[in-house]
């Protein structure tokens, strides 16, 4: 797999390789858990999923003055809730446990 980016199709194919299970029957199952994942943060609920973390609603405050970077424009942005992901405690540890390296 790639180290900077994984898609869906490498995590299908990562998945085969460490099950054995037909590639049709894992591509299923990814879609059916991420739909799953987005149904539950539709309706409004945090979902939970232990030794990895909790993926949540949350509310975002809006502005008055707020700039589009891309053309620069004035724009208002009302109240909207966004998608946001909280680590587990061991994912956590897992990432401070990454080596640093250093900017040439």
């Amino acid at each position: 797999m790639n180290p900077e980016k994984v898609t869906k199709v490498e995590l299908v194919e990562s998945v085969y390789q460490n099950t054995g299970v037909e590639k049709k029957v894992i591509q299923v199952m990814v879609e059916s858990v991420l739909t799953e994942i987005k149904n539950s943060l539709k309706a409004g609920a945090t979902l939970e999923l232990r030794g990895f973390g909790t993926f949540e609603v949350r509310l975002r405050k809006g502005r008055e003055k707020a700039r589009n970077p891309k053309t620069g424009a004035a724009l208002k942005v009302r109240p909207h809730y966004v998608a946001a992901f909280r680590p587990g405690k061991d994912l956590k540890q897992a990432m401070w446990d990454l080596p640093v390296e250093e900017k040439k």
